[in-house]
């Protein structure tokens, strides 16, 4: 495949398909994330995104939307992105971040909505503000401040936080063991007079924090600034007049989003099996902040990845059951009640909801809708925002259905997952798409543009949540910790032999495709189900032993692998796609992202060669401004006519 295809009737075609579906769209908000209603309940901001062309990841914007439904407007315009909306207890003033002074460095700025002008910058601090907290008198504001070197969660594109763009071409890029400019650390700013403190101790990294009362803050801390320390990194409680830590409480598996009620007393925080940071989906902890008392909160088998708490006590909290999104209440003596359950998906990554009174505030798509910001008051749903545009219409139109399906796995384990079709009837050729994580979810959320695409060529779509995904509680999502593709490739196998029964698969027309995890299936299903015509991976570990020490996951590859990598022969070997020898027979189309410090491009390479050693067809593509997948939709554009190119030429629709 050549290097440029852009002038390749293929490459104009995807390229006009997007143009079609996005344009339409160009300068209005079109999805939505991180609600923030004001204080008084009568408005949200929202983060959204705005697209001005076809080019670049687009902007992050900032929508303020009036709770009753009765009008909204964008209320930035970078440049650069503006994103973490946070009010003041008064309502007066909006915070966010944005890295309109330099692309990556994000810092603090405020809006005053009472009054007329730009937002100002409030404060600036060395390095990358990440999160920000309002104290509950509106004097000062929590900073989670990240160096420059700092890795980026693989999650949100892996990497590292600062932008590079001032320096010479030819600059090296250094990776130390005691390098300043890695860690995360916590300060204060003082609102009135600007002034700002750090406040954590030398040698301490903080992940997350919030305020617990007026002098302390809860956070998610570790020994070492590594992403993989996060794994192991327990919760605990600074002290912001000295900076010293005091460890509340820590778990077997891993911590996140971590909220303090605002008496002080009781801190929220959920408890999961994790394979991202960035992506905790578990169960609901409440932990005393005085004795370190910890108790669950029994959400009735809905596994919470949201939890925010209301000016009364009580908590919104969001997840998933299955695969439906759930809305719950909890009250101040800590009993979830369930508000609101939808087969739509809430949110972005996972389901999250904001309280107002009487209700939430979240954003909402499916794919009969388009992403939405909405308001659920009273058990009313009331649209406030919607992404609607003509785009839309024109993409719903090139394929048929999406719809929930279930099948038993080989050891009786009761699965499901949803399965997208094409104008048309069956059987179709089916292309399986693999979630990553392993710890993650396929919802019913509106599908992208790439995946789409393929709808609209004539490829059935079959995105499986084997034993790993979260939705089923966490013995379910642990299942796949030390036996990764084994199981959980079952799981999927026997998905496809359900649809193949049903007469929905074509048989002999079976593809698969996935990112990070999801890329690693894509490599390793091949050579344990030989069915497979074509498979792409995106940004997949092909080699496990390689992984283990070349990648900015270590701690996370030892925990869920399930071996150490000096036991030669073990799972490291027995499950690393590039070490399949001759059952490596499938077509392969393996991508990678040259900033990529979750997944190396190493990877991508090493099997592509392993491949081509076997005499099977493979290329390899490096995007070299990408990290751990592609950001830019130049890139999406070129990877899709890949993909579709890929899949055409060994398994056409």
């Amino acid at each position: 495949m050549d290097r440029d295809l852009r002038q390749s009737p293929l490459f104009q075609e995807i390229e006009t398909f997007y143009r079609n579906a996005l344009e339409p769209g160009f300068g209005r908000a079109t999805d939505f994330g991180n609600p923030a209603p004001s204080p008084d309940g009568q408005w949200v901001v929202a983060g959204a995104q705005v697209r001005t062309s076809l080019t670049g990841p687009g902007q992050q914007r900032l929508v303020l939307a009036a709770v009753d439904g009765s009008g909204s407007r964008l209320i930035t315009n970078g440049p650069g992105d503006d994103q973490s909306p946070q009010w003041s207890p008064d309502g007066t003033r909006l915070t966010f971040v944005s890295d309109r002074l330099s692309a990556g460095r994000f810092q603090l700025y405020e809006l005053r909505l009472d009054q007329v002008g730009e937002a100002v910058a409030l404060s600036t601090v060395p390095g990358v503000v990440e999160h920000h907290r309002w104290s509950v008198d509106g004097r000062r504001i929590l900073l989670v401040v990240a160096g420059e070197g700092a890795e980026q969660a693989d999650a949100l594109g892996s990497g590292t936080l600062g932008s590079p763009d001032d320096l010479p071409a030819w600059m090296p890029e250094v990776v130390s063991s005691d390098s300043d400019d890695e860690w995360r650390s916590l300060w204060i700013l003082d609102v009135e007079s600007g002034v700002v403190r750090r406040v954590s101790r030398e040698g301490l990294n903080v992940w997350e924090a919030c305020w617990v009362g007026e002098g302390s803050a809860a956070a998610i801390i570790s020994e070492a600034p590594g992403e993989g320390a996060w794994y192991h990194s327990p919760l605990a409680v600074i002290d912001l007049a000295t900076g010293q830590e005091r460890v509340l409480y820590r778990s077997e598996v891993q911590l996140g989003y971590a909220e303090g009620s605002a008496d002080g007393r009781t801190i929220a925080v959920l408890q999961a099996v994790c394979s991202d940071r960035y992506i905790v989906v578990g169960d609901l902890l409440l932990v005393d902040v005085a004795s370190g008392a910890v108790r669950t909160v029994d959400t009735s088998g809905v596994d919470i990845s949201c939890a925010v708490w209301a000016p009364d006590g009580s908590m919104t909290i969001a997840g998933t059951a299955g695969l439906d999104s759930v809305v719950l209440s909890v009250n101040p003596e800590g009993r979830a009640d369930e508000l609101f359950r939808t087969s739509e998906g809430l949110g972005t990554f996972n389901p999250e909801a904001t309280p107002v009174p009487g209700g939430f505030v979240a954003a909402i798509s499916s794919a009969r809708r388009p992403p939405a910001l909405v308001s659920v008051v009273h058990g009313i749903e009331r649209e406030l925002v919607s992404g609607r545009h003509d785009g839309h219409e024109t993409l719903r139109s090139a394929w048929g259905s999406m719809e929930p399906v279930a099948w038993t796995a080989p050891d009786g384990w009761a699965m499901e997952g949803l399965l997208a079709t094409p104008a048309g009837p069956g059987p179709y050729a089916l292309l399986v798409a693999v979630h990553g994580g392993p710890v993650g979810q396929f919802l019913d959320w509106w599908p992208s543009t790439f995946t789409q695409l393929l709808l609209a060529r004539g490829y059935a779509i079959f995105s499986p949540n084997p034993r790993g995904s979260t939705g089923r509680g966490q013995a379910f999502a642990a299942a796949v910790v030390g036996d990764m593709g084994g199981a959980d490739a079952s799981d999927i196998t026997s998905g496809i032999d359900s649809l193949v029964d049903a007469g929905v698969a074509d048989p002999d027309r079976i593809g698969i495709f996935g990112g990070s995890y999801g890329g690693f299936m894509a490599a390793w299903l091949p050579a344990v189900d030989e069915r497979f015509k074509a498979a792409v991976s995106l940004s997949p570990v092909t080699d496990w032993y390689s992984e283990h020490f070349g990648s900015s996951l270590i701690d996370w590859v030892g925990d869920f692998i399930g071996d150490r990598p000096e036991n030669q022969g073990g799972a490291h070997h027995e499950r690393s796609p590039v070490f399949a020898g001759d059952r490596l027979r499938t077509p392969t189309l393996l991508t990678a992202g040259l900033r990529d410090k979750a997944t190396p491009p190493g990877q991508a390479i090493e099997h592509h060669r392993a491949l081509v050693a076997q005499g099977v067809a493979s290329d390899v593509v490096i995007y070299p401004l990408e990290g751990h997948g592609v950001s830019a939709l130049e890139a999406e554009i070129d990877l899709a006519t890949r993909t579709v190119a890929w899949f055409e030429r060994f398994m056409p629709a």
